[in-house]
C-alpha cells in the first residue's frame, strides 16, 4: 500500500508542470496519500529541502507557468554517491514512491536512484522539446509552439515592411519538433532542423537557391526561415551574415531563447498534464515501477523509463515531406 509519495520537477521548466503537480496532489488526496514536494529538482532531494503538499497548496496553480517546486540541474546525481544519498533520503522520509517530472536527463537521474531505492519510481514527460520516446506529446510542447508562433507572426510584419530575410532560431536542443510545427503554422518559407541534416557551410547554396527563386517570382518581399538551435555549426547569427553577403539582401537573426519556456500553459498542456499526473498516481497504486506515464493516440499509456531516451521518435513524415517539397519548388 502506498501511503506517501515524493514529487519533483527537474531540468528545463515547461508550461504545464504546475498543472501536473496539481493533478498528482489532488489524485493522491482522494486515496489518502501524503505528498512531499522537493524543491529545486534533485538538489532538494539530496538536501532534504521539501514541503508537504496539500490540496489547498495547489488550488490555483493550473494556469501558472514555471513550477512552484522550482527546478534545477544536479551534477551530483551523476555520481553513484549522489544517487545513493538520494535513495537514503527517500528511505528516511518513508516515501513509498517518487514521481519525477522532466525530460530524458531527469529520467536518467531517476534510474540512477532506482539502483539503491526500494520504492517505486514513475516519470512524467515535462519538456518543451517533445523529444521523449513513448508519448505523442510532452507537457509544455503545445505552449512553446504558440509562443514561437506569436513571435514569428510579429516578425513577419516587420520583415514584410522592410522586405528583409529573417532567421528565427527556436529551441529544441537536438530536436526539430518545435521548429517544424511552429514553422509550418507560421507559413515559414524554409525550415532548418537536425532531422533534415546539419547545415554545413559548403551546402549553403541549397539554402540560397529557394530564396533567389522567391525573389525572382515575388520580387522583394519578406522571407522567413525557422532554424532549430544547433542546426548550423557557427550559429544562426553567423548564418544570417553569410546569407546577407551571398545575396546582397539584409538578413537578420532573431534568437527566441528561453522565452519559449515561459508563459501560462495553453489548454492542451493543462489537459495533458492533468491526465498524466492523475494517471501516474493511479498506476503507482497498481504497482507500476520504473515507468513513464505518457499519452499515445489520446490514451494514457505506460512506457519503460529506460527506453524514453532512445530518440526513436520521428517528426511527422507527411509534414516533413510537404515542407521539403514546397521549399524546393
Amino acid at each position: 500500500m502506498i501511503k506517501r509519495i515524493g514529487i519533483l520537477t527537474s531540468g528545463g521548466d515547461a508550461p504545464g508542470m504546475n498543472a501536473a503537480i496539481r493533478a498528482i496532489v489532488l489524485t493522491a488526496s482522494v486515496s489518502n496519500i501524503d505528498v512531499i514536494g522537493f524543491h529545486h529538482g534533485f538538489n532538494g532531494l539530496l538536501e532534504s529541502d521539501y514541503q508537504r503538499l496539500l490540496p489547498q497548496h495547489v488550488a490555483h496553480i493550473i494556469h501558472q507557468g514555471g513550477t512552484i517546486l522550482k527546478s534545477a540541474r544536479c551534477a551530483q546525481l551523476h555520481t553513484a554517491e549522489g544517487a545513493r544519498q538520494a535513495a537514503t533520503v527517500l528511505e528516511e522520509l518513508e516515501l513509498d514512491a517518487l514521481i519525477v517530472i522532466g525530460g530524458d536527463g531527469s529520467f536518467r537521474g531517476a534510474l540512477a536512484i532506482a539502483n539503491y531505492y526500494q520504492g517505486q519510481i514513475m516519470g512524467i514527460p515535462g519538456t518543451i522539446d517533445n523529444d521523449i520516446d513513448g508519448t505523442d506529446f510532452t507537457i509544455g510542447f503545445a505552449t512553446a509552439i504558440d509562443t514561437a508562433l506569436d513571435t514569428i507572426d510579429k516578425i513577419r510584419d516587420t520583415a514584410e515592411a522592410f522586405e528583409r530575410i529573417f532567421l528565427i532560431e527556436l529551441m529544441g536542443r537536438h530536436s526539430g519538433y518545435i521548429s517544424l510545427s511552429a514553422g509550418i503554422a507560421a507559413g515559414a518559407e524554409q525550415i532548418i532542423c537536425p532531422e533534415f541534416g546539419i547545415l554545413q557551410p559548403h551546402n549553403i547554396k541549397a539554402l540560397l537557391a529557394p530564396i533567389q527563386r522567391a525573389q525572382l517570382m515575388r520580387g522583394s518581399s519578406s522571407y522567413i526561415i525557422v532554424v532549430a538551435e544547433n542546426s548550423y555549426p557557427a550559429g544562426t547569427s553567423a548564418l544570417a551574415e553569410t546569407i546577407s553577403e551571398a545575396l546582397g539582401i539584409e538578413c537578420r537573426a532573431c534568437i527566441l531563447g528561453h522565452i519559449q519556456r515561459g508563459g501560462s500553459p495553453v489548454g492542451a498542456d493543462r489537459i495533458l498534464a492533468t491526465k498524466l499526473g492523475a494517471f501516474a498516481v493511479e498506476q503507482l497504486l497498481d504497482g507500476a515501477h520504473l515507468m513513464m506515464a505518457g499519452e499515445v493516440h489520446q490514451k494514457p499509456v505506460l512506457y519503460p523509463l529506460i527506453n524514453t531516451g532512445e530518440k526513436k521518435k520521428q517528426l511527422d513524415p507527411y509534414l516533413v515531406r510537404w515542407q521539403q517539397n514546397i521549399a524546393s519548388d
